[in-house]
């Protein structure tokens, strides 16, 4: 008779479940959005939970190496991992082309596939995403090659991420507003702000409302 220990089924500890799964998609887009992360308070509200049951879950993805956690900060995470490809609940918006995180230039807009995003993000408004290319967006999460998912609008408020046309360029930055001052701002102390001028033709395509990581490619 085999007295063995029977090795019982688990699961891997990267696994996520989909509330962890969940709860990563928020404290990712959290920060995209606002430059900073989300306090247990803020996330719990947007979970539905307690902020107890918001910090356990972020220490779960702190365990499994998706999350970075500073401690004696509010607002200390950082997303170090993604997960991989989510296939519940997505739906395909259109990948048209790519996206200066850099000095301006001239911007594609050919059609190369489509990609799956979750529905929660697309549920007004039309959407597409774009291959980022440069480094000036970096501090905000956004490197190059990754694919930033964006909803088609023509006005944005302050701090917004946004993709802007200057005459006919095209770029990615955070848009400051001010008094008596328009800045496209990059997110790279490498990089200068745009100021925007009378003359200058801005023109908002659009906000950013996510962002992936550049492994995740394109549908065809």
């Amino acid at each position: 008779m085999d007295n063995s220990p029977k090795r019982r089924g688990r699961r891997p500890i990267a696994d996520l479940t989909d509330t962890q799964r969940r709860v990563l998609r928020e404290v990712r887009d959290f920060i995209v959005e606002h430059e900073f992360p989300p306090t247990a308070q803020e996330l719990g509200t947007m979970l539905g939970v307690s902020p107890a049951t918001a910090h356990e879950q972020v220490s779960q993805l702190v365990r499994k190496g998706f999350v970075r956690r500073e401690p004696g900060k509010a607002r200390s995470l950082t997303v170090v991992r993604e997960p991989d490809e989510e296939l519940a609940e997505l739906v395909a918006v259109p990948l048209l082309g790519t996206i200066p995180a850099g000095p301006l230039r001239l911007a594609e807009e050919n059609p190369l596939g489509e990609v799956m995003v979750e529905c929660r993000l697309v549920a007004s408004g039309r959407h597409f995403a774009l291959r980022v290319t440069g480094d000036s967006m970096q501090g905000a999460s956004i490197h190059d090659g990754d694919l930033v998912i964006v909803r088609q609008q023509p006005v944005a408020q302050d701090r917004d991420i946004v993709v802007a046309m200057l005459d006919d360029e095209a770029t990615v930055k955070r848009l400051s507003i001010r008094e008596h001052e328009i800045e496209l701002r990059p997110e790279n102390p490498a990089h200068h702000p745009i100021s925007i001028g009378p003359e200058d033709n801005l023109r908002i395509i659009g906000k950013v409302v996510a962002v992936r990581r550049g492994g995740s490619l394109p549908r065809s």
